[in-house]
């Protein structure tokens, strides 16, 4: 499985390159109040906002300080915009009362801040502190699944599993490259497996229609 999970990596890096992230920051802070917007919305519709919110209140004191009716206008557009500006100064508040206005490394640490789930706090230790981190989302689920590599159908078993299998140092590389894959080529209705520079390797492309909606479900 290592043999595989690693010519993946060369062949996805051949072909996007290495991703840093999908969202724009310039801090900590910024990165996780991003992961907290970019919740059922895009990543390019996150990055629309957080300049305008920024701009505003730059530091987790003045976001956890302002009118809870003006975070919520800068941020409508990101969907479910009320209980994501009470995520995003909830955790602003917890950054200040417990954290020293720092975000905090560990993955316990950082589950206790509102809206911060472990795939959130798995972006921030892999981009901020460069830790070994598998990020599940969607797109990285459907694409492991496909590929074989994974069976676990909810994220954070399927995050368990693959810990077993994935290389320490490919963790964190290798979640940001199948993300991507799985957001242009490995789509969730018609993949484009024609194109592929993984269809060889994919148990999704290599056997019966009849199969598979099993590999299917959502992470």
């Amino acid at each position: 499985m290592s043999r595989k999970l690693r010519e993946i990596h060369r062949r996805l890096t051949a072909a996007y390159g290495n991703i840093d992230s999908f969202l724009d920051y310039r801090s900590p802070f910024e990165l996780l109040i991003g992961v907290i917007l970019s919740a059922q919305t895009t990543d390019l519709q996150v990055n629309k906002v957080t300049p305008i919110l920024f701009a505003r209140f730059p530091t987790a004191a003045a976001l956890a300080g302002a009118g809870r009716g003006e975070v919520e206008e800068i941020i409508k557009s990101t969907g479910f915009y009320r209980s994501k500006a009470a995520h995003i100064q909830g955790a602003a508040a917890e950054l200040v009362q417990s954290f020293n206005g720092e975000v905090p490394q560990s993955m316990s640490a950082l589950t206790t801040l509102p809206g911060v789930g472990r795939k959130s706090a798995n972006v921030v230790r892999s981009h901020v502190f460069g830790l070994p981190a598998i990020i599940v989302d969607t797109h990285f689920g459907r694409v492991m699944r496909r590929l074989g590599v994974g069976q676990a159908t909810a994220a954070d078993a399927l995050e368990r599993e693959l810990q077993t299998k994935i290389p320490e140092d490919l963790q964190s590389p290798l979640s940001m490259l199948v993300n991507k894959h799985g957001r242009v080529v490995c789509l969730a209705r018609a993949p484009r497996c024609s194109t592929c520079v993984l269809k060889d390797l994919c148990d999704y492309t290599n056997k019966e229609p009849k199969v598979h909606a099993q590999l299917e479900s959502p992470a």
